[in-house]
């Protein structure tokens, strides 16, 4: 029996597959490879020097075309998909491109997917527009109850057409770093950096005012006072796959050096290699103040066996289990409540490994990019 052909039409800022591009691409990668057992997956993005216009990646093929401008983009995909002739068109985290190949594919079964807010939010669409777009989707998937709550809000007309699939992480990639080789490699890589013995506080993310890296710098010396052993390695930048600053960077990094001993900041890491900065870490810190529909990293760290320690906001309420998995904080108490969580976290270690187990332990139930994958075969009717 053919497999049905399924069309994902990635935003095309970013060449896909990609070590540096947004955690967009990372999804669509991620998930795609993991459906080809029952479906056919074609994968549209923007064309590259680097890549061919036609690729065939672990059962996934990619077509690339030129993408001078968005509008340029949409049309080249929306000829290319006339000749794949697609069961399902699944259009990621832009909701004009649904409305543009509603036109051209009238009788098709187009789906959008959204990863956050962004694009739905007024700064790039009007709501009258917005709710043009999402009214074209046959279904909208969402990553989080969250997300799928703000957008009921937005367009309470199209409700019904919302469901919840969240994300994943790669579990053979992350792995815990309670086992012993685990703790080996983690040993090996602190030695290599003079951290031997430290305590390590990690921040993995944008170095954007809105994920609150700078609410992190300034508890750091009371957390020190605390745990003076404890390191935060900040890694990361402002922008994807750049070492490009900015006045916000440029702010962070004169807040650390009040505190060179204390901090060190890492630039941007590509995802194919981020797995070891996780390894190393006794507590990951997402101090955000933007409503983040879901957030990849607490996953990630989870995977690690590493506790987390975010604000109560957006998604992450969906991932993280207070007291069980990590620690969740309200934003305006950040600086009273994040040094004692995080404290608490470096100077007891059995508590550390307990909410690492159970945070590795809730990732394989709920979380490995195999789960979402079967929740796409469910929701195409496939599984």
């Amino acid at each position: 029996m053919e497999r049905p052909v399924i069309a994902i039409v990635s935003p095309g800022s970013f060449v896909i597959p990609s070590a540096t591009s947004s955690s967009v691409e990372l999804v669509i990668e991620q998930v795609a490879k993991r459906m080809t057992a029952r479906v056919s997956p074609v994968v549209f993005g923007r064309m590259s020097g680097i890549r061919p216009k036609l690729e065939n990646v672990g059962g996934v093929r990619y077509v690339r075309v030129p993408a001078p401008t968005p509008s340029a983009y949409i049309r080249h995909v929306s000829r290319k998909l006339f000749e794949y002739k697609p069961q399902i068109i699944q259009v990621e985290n832009r909701p004009r491109f649904v409305r543009y190949l509603r036109r051209h594919h009238p009788k098709a079964q187009i789906w959008l997917v959204l990863h956050s807010l962004t694009f739905v939010s007024g700064r790039h669409i009007g709501r009258a527009e917005l709710q043009d777009c999402l009214a074209a989707a046959d279904r909208i998937v969402v990553n989080s109850s969250y997300l799928m709550e703000r957008l009921k809000r937005m367009a309470p007309s199209i409700s019904g057409n919302i469901v919840v699939n969240h994300l994943g992480v790669d579990t053979e990639k992350f792995t815990s770093r309670w086992t012993e080789e685990g703790a080996a490699r983690r040993e090996r890589m602190l030695r290599s950096m003079g951290l031997s013995g430290k305590k390590i506080i990690l921040y993995v993310g944008r170095l954007i005012e809105i994920k609150g890296v700078h609410h992190l710098l300034r508890a750091m010396p009371r957390i020190a006072k605390l745990v003076p052993d404890a390191v935060l390695l900040v890694v990361g930048g402002a922008f994807y796959g750049s070492k490009r600053t900015t006045p916000y960077v440029r702010r962070l990094h004169r807040m650390g050096a009040k505190m060179k001993k204390r901090v060190r900041f890492i630039p941007y890491v590509p995802h194919n290699q981020i797995a070891s900065w996780f390894g190393l870490a006794d507590i990951l810190v997402v101090p955000s103040n933007s409503r983040e529909a879901f957030g990849l990293v607490n996953v990630e760290a989870m995977a690690s066996g590493v506790p987390v320690a975010a604000t109560r906001v957006g998604g992450m309420k969906e991932i993280i289990e207070h007291g069980v998995t990590g620690y969740l904080i309200d934003a305006p108490l950040l600086g009273k409540e994040l040094p004692q969580w995080v404290s608490t976290v470096l100077t007891r270690q059995e508590l550390a490994k307990q909410l690492g187990e159970e945070s590795l332990r809730k990732v394989r139930e709920q979380f490995t990019w195999e789960c979402t994958a079967r929740r796409w075969m469910e929701l195409y009717g496939l599984y």
